[in-house]
């Protein structure tokens, strides 16, 4: 089944409330939560005590992608909950298994994020201890940017590659500029979990229970 995990940095923070309330009418899957040190990548989003309240304010599950440096140091701080989704990068940490078992340990799956000019091949000695992919079709770090074409072919590479290792049910999470233009063509590329932000229907609350609906009849 494809799920939808919209860009929570892209809600308007005084219309929060009702942003979720229709996520909930609308069983959205997951809320996707960015979190950057300013180190790992030039910006600064939310953080731990914006996750402690959200969690008071909602039952969807958080997807948190975790953009900090040596994150295996930092996991502890965010009391991750099973069932819900965090992202490593491999170039943030120079123990990314001990990282992902720091997730795994929490509860929480596990996934490794990979950024648009990293290779699939990459995930080769972490296969047993994720539980998915989420592939960037942007560079990490702002909104708004447009997709690198060979970012989204590689959705249908990663598919391949865990299918042929004999992983199959690792899922592929693509994040950065899915669009109602490109959702289908990521969807039919093997994506399974579509980070939606303002180039579909986080653009103003009024349309977003429309868009929603749109975007899940685009991906099927």
């Amino acid at each position: 089944m494809k799920k939808l995990s919209p860009s929570m940095m892209c809600v308007e923070i005084d219309q929060l409330k009702d942003y979720l309330s229709i996520f909930e009418e609308e069983k959205i899957e997951y809320l996707h939560i960015d979190i950057m040190d300013g180190e790992y990548v030039p910006n600064f989003t939310l953080g731990t005590d914006y996750i402690r309240q959200l969690r008071q304010l909602t039952k969807i599950p958080l997807d948190v992608h975790l953009m900090v440096m040596h994150p295996e140091k930092k996991i502890g701080w965010f009391d991750f909950k099973e069932g819900e989704l965090v992202s490593v990068h491999g170039e943030s940490t120079l123990h990314l298994q001990k990282a992902l078992q720091e997730v795994k340990c929490s509860g929480a799956k596990a996934m490794v994020a990979l950024n648009p000019a990293t290779p699939v091949s990459s995930l080769e000695y972490v296969l047993d201890d994720i539980d998915g992919v989420l592939i960037m079709t942007v560079n990490p770090g702002f909104a708004g940017q447009k997709a690198i074409p060979m970012a989204v072919d590689k959705i249908a590479d990663c598919r391949t590659f865990l299918d042929e290792k004999g992983y199959p049910n690792i899922e592929i999470q693509v994040d950065g500029n899915v669009s109602y233009d490109l959702a289908g063509q990521m969807s039919k590329k093997g994506a399974d979990i579509f980070v939606a932000g303002s180039s579909s229907f986080l653009c103003g609350i009024s349309g977003v229970k429309e868009g929603i609906q749109k975007m899940r009849r685009i991906i099927g």
